[in-house]
């Protein structure tokens, strides 16, 4: 197999709000002191007049960007997604979520891979905390194709937006002629009809590598790609569901309150299956290189692989 590309998403993101800029004049982008990190420094170097840097101040950060909103503007407020769905929640809620203000949240650094930055700084939450948010939608691309076109959807998109980018590299996968981005829109990577593999983000890629692994073993998995987590594509899980009768979520996230807990809540009321939730297990992450942490936590291809098949046998 050929080495695929690699991109951090959250350089896409940069990129993407660059072209995003020549295109409207009314894209503002706000920082917290972060730009080189989230790479919105992009961004200010092509238009340093359309950039805020508010400094060590996310919550405030928030309310700036509820405040433009209010002119007319359109601004991708931009930290890590522990100080923006974690430090400011209360301000996203309250100034961005209770009036529906058309704000854009660009959270890079999620999940364990921020590595050896610690468990402080990696954000295993923020989808849980965005969900409970009225109108909230939530999207955590996989790929650099799929940010980009995600950071354009947000934009066309009229109310609250949060995004969800990562710090390590990760392979493009959606390089092809027949890619759609739509919000709310599930996309299946890979047919199957024993099992379906329900992914989202960082995990995406993994997963696909996972069914390649069970596909020797002569067990045919469905992969879908769920990126946007809220609103979450229903009718794509639920056809999955009946169709393959057994449902496994991947996630570098909680299990708590993310993507395996929202397609536990559809199938439980809809469409009730065996599933298991792979992610991160009510624990803390910690210091440590990103790919090492997520063999140790259980998110690598192998150990998604692993777990699957230990999940047949017992259906067995």
């Amino acid at each position: 197999m050929t080495e695929k590309k690699k991109i951090a998403t959250r350089e896409s993101y940069g990129n993407a709000l660059v072209e995003l800029g020549k295109k409207y004049e009314d894209v503002v982008v706000l920082d917290a002191d972060l730009a080189g990190a989230t790479k919105t420094g992009t961004f200010l170097k092509a238009f340093p007049e359309r950039h805020i840097d508010c400094g060590i101040a996310e919550c405030n950060m928030m309310g700036i960007a509820a405040g433009l909103s209010t002119t007319g503007k359109v601004p991708f407020a931009s930290t890590f997604a522990m100080f923006a769905a974690g430090r400011a929640f209360e301000q996203i809620r309250n100034s961005i979520g209770y009036p529906h203000l058309n704000v854009k949240i660009g959270a890079t650094h999620a999940g364990i891979s921020v590595g050896e930055d610690g468990a402080t700084h990696q954000c295993n939450e923020d989808i849980a905390l965005m969900r409970t948010i009225p109108g909230m939608v939530i999207v955590n691309p996989a790929d650099d194709i799929e940010a980009r076109a995600a950071v354009e959807a947000a934009y066309e998109h009229q109310g609250p937006v949060y995004l969800r980018f990562g710090r390590l590299a990760v392979p493009v996968i959606n390089d092809r002629d027949d890619y759609k981005f739509e919000l709310g829109k599930g996309i299946v990577l890979r047919e199957g009809k024993d099992l379906a593999i329900i992914a989202t983000g960082l995990c995406v890629s993994r997963a696909l590598e996972a069914a390649e692994q069970l596909a020797a073993d002569g067990i045919e998995a469905r992969v879908i790609n769920i990126h946007t987590i809220k609103p979450l594509d229903e009718e794509l899980v639920v056809e999955a569901a009946e169709e393959t009768q057994k449902v496994v979520t991947v996630e570098e996230h909680s299990v708590i309150g993310g993507l395996g807990s929202a397609v536990a809540e559809v199938l439980g009321e809809q469409y009730p299956v065996r599933m298991m939730r792979i992610g991160i297990q009510d624990v803390f992450g910690e210091s440590g290189p990103a790919e090492k942490l997520l063999e140790k936590y259980g998110l690598d291809a192998e150990s998604i692989y692993g777990k699957v098949k230990a999940f047949l046998k017992k259906e067995a």
